[in-house]
C-alpha cells in the first residue's frame, strides 16, 4: 500500500524584527529537532499542516507570529510595493 503524503502549506514567520525571527527559529529547533522546516524567500516556510499550532505556540514565545502564506509569493510582494508608495 502506498503511503500518502500530506500537502505542505506555506506559512511566514513575523517578528518585531530580524531578531526575534531568529528566536522563533532556535526555540522551534530546541523544542522540535525532529520537524524540519523547508526554508522559502523572505521568512516564508514550508511546513507540515499539523505542525501549524506548535509553531504559532513558539512563534508567541518570541513576540512573533505564524500567518498562511499566499501560494504566489510574488503577489504579495507586488501588494507591499504598491502600499509603500502610497505611504
Amino acid at each position: 500500500m502506498l503511503a500518502v503524503m500530506k500537502p505542505q502549506i506555506r506559512v511566514e514567520i513575523v517578528g518585531r524584527n530580524e531578531f526575534w525571527r531568529h528566536a522563533v527559529m532556535v526555540e522551534w529547533e530546541s523544542q522540535f529537532p525532529d520537524r524540519q522546516l523547508i526554508a522559502e524567500e523572505r521568512g516564508c516556510y514550508l511546513i507540515k499542516p499539523e505542525w501549524l499550532a506548535d509553531l504559532q505556540r513558539v512563534a508567541g514565545q518570541c513576540f512573533s507570529e505564524v500567518l498562511l502564506a499566499p501560494d504566489d509569493p510574488g503577489r504579495r510582494q507586488w501588494f507591499r510595493r504598491l502600499i509603500s508608495r502610497s505611504e
